[in-house]
Formats: structure tokens, sequence, C-alpha cells
């Protein structure tokens, strides 16, 4: 039984139905190789990685420097393509892709989230937001309704015309949640989005993550903090290029994960009254 088989088995446990209804891939990720050339040597950052990620899905990726980790990354931002195998976003295989197809893909169909925000200085949050419309050249009404929309939804309703400059690190992480919704995508692909937070912003941040992937939305974390990666309904653990384990994540220890944060952000709060 390969990972992916052994995570559906024990998903079903949580999801009655999943195993008769199956849901449609976000992405899918079989035998996936990349290998470099450093000089006269090939390196193998992935070797023959396979898993899925159903629509809906909430898959944290963890894994020590040199696992893969990065490498897979930017194969899911579409920011590279693999050696040999193949990487599905949707039914397009991004290995049989040129360049200008992955530009096009990256900027319609995969909502970004970094650890730096990636924000940019000189435009408001609403301009923020619609950045990903800027390269497709549309943005009217409707789609400046939506940005103000997106905004609200993340609680930054009343900071619409600010830069950000005027904002806090966790105010303008919302700002790239809510910008990396504006596309519709495939999946929000999240790297270390809790890296440059305190406790308190990172129960915040975490918090809309659930509330998104409650609503259906796709979500695919890379953290190297195991509190944040039980906030996920699934681990995905890299180890020297491979596949080392895919596992769930039990509802019971995603909700106590949640109370121990939200715990400790109680205690932080009420040291900072006295």
């Amino acid at each position: 039984m390969s990972a992916t088989d052994a995570y559906r088995s024990a998903e079903s446990k949580w999801s009655p139905g999943s195993a008769t209804s199956p849901r449609k891939l976000a992405t899918s990720i079989q035998n996936l190789e990349k290998h470099y050339v450093l000089k006269s040597e090939t390196v193998k950052a992935l070797r023959g990685v396979s898993f899925d990620v159903p629509e809906g899905d909430y898959v944290a990726i963890m894994g020590p420097s040199g696992s893969g980790k990065s490498t897979l990354l930017n194969m899911l931002g579409c920011l590279d393509k693999p050696t040999r195998g193949s990487l599905l976003l949707g039914d397009d295989d991004i290995a049989r892709m040129s360049d200008d197809q992955l530009a096009d893909i990256r900027s319609r169909r995969i909502g970004f989230v970094f650890q730096s925000y990636n924000l940019i200085q000189q435009l408001s949050v609403v301009e923020n937001i619609q950045v990903p419309l800027y390269y497709q050249g549309v943005i009217g009404a409707e789609e400046t309704a939506r940005s103000i929309e997106l905004a609200q939804r993340v609680g930054l309703g009343d900071r619409l015309d600010h830069r950000p400059t005027q904002l806090s690190g966790g105010q303008q992480q919302r700002v790239a949640i809510a910008r990396s919704l504006m596309n519709d995508p495939y999946f929000i692909l999240a790297d270390e989005p809790t890296g440059n937070l305190d406790s308190v912003t990172t129960e915040e941040i975490l918090t809309i993550f659930d509330d998104l992937n409650a609503e259906g939305r796709t979500i695919i974390l890379v953290t190297h903090e195991d509190d944040v990666a039980e906030r996920a309904k699934r681990v995905v653990r890299l180890k020297d290029g491979k596949l080392h384990k895919d596992e769930p994540v039990d509802p019971a220890v995603r909700e106590a994960a949640r109370e121990a944060q939200r715990r400790n952000v109680q205690q932080i709060l009420r040291e900072g009254d006295r």
C-alpha cells in the first residue's frame, strides 16, 4: 500500500463516505524526480515522490534541511519542472508546459502566501490584493468589489487605503492571504506563513486558514513547526528527497492543537495587561 493509499484509508475513519465518494484532485504528484547538476556532480533533490492532494484538503509539508522540501515547493508553484515524473494541476501536467504556460498557471491558478509577505510597498491594501490581475489586464468595477470583499473577509475592511508600511506583520500577511484568493486558485501554497509572526498573530493567521479550509479551500502549507502542522488535516514528511511519511492528523489532535494555542494566546494577553 502506498503512503497516499494509507492516508486515504485512515482518512475514511474520520470522513464518512470519503472512501466511496473520492474528491477531485487539486494536484497529483507521481514519481516526481528533480536532478541538478552542480559542476560535475548530479544532485538528486527529489527521488520519486508520489502523493495526491484532493480538493478541500489541508496538507502540511515538513522535512529537515536537504529533504527536498524547497524543491517540491518550487514544483508546486510552477517555478520549475521535474526531471522525471508528473505533477498535475487539475488536468494539466507542468512537466509538459512551456515557460510561458507555467507563468500563466502561476498567475491564474495558484495562490501564494510567503513568509515575508511580498507586498508592493507603493500600493494600498486593495491594490496589493489585485496584483494577480495586473498580469491579465482585467481590473474593473467587479474586480475592485471582489478585492474589497476579500479585504473584509480577512479583517482589513478599515485598512483599504493603507500601505504595507502602515500595517503590522499580521495585517500584511492577511493582505497576502486575500491576494492569494483573488484568482480562485486550485490551492493556496503557503511557505512558512507564520515564520515571521509572534504567537498571538500566528494564531490569528492559522484561524483564517482553518476557516478557509472549512469553506472548502485547498491549502498546502510548508512549515518546520509541529504545532503549526498539527492544525492541518494531514502531514507529508520528506527525507533525503523521498516521501518519508504521509499521515492524517486525528481531528482530536487538531482540536487539541487549536485549544493549546488559544490558551497560550490568552496567557500572553493576560500577562501583557499586567
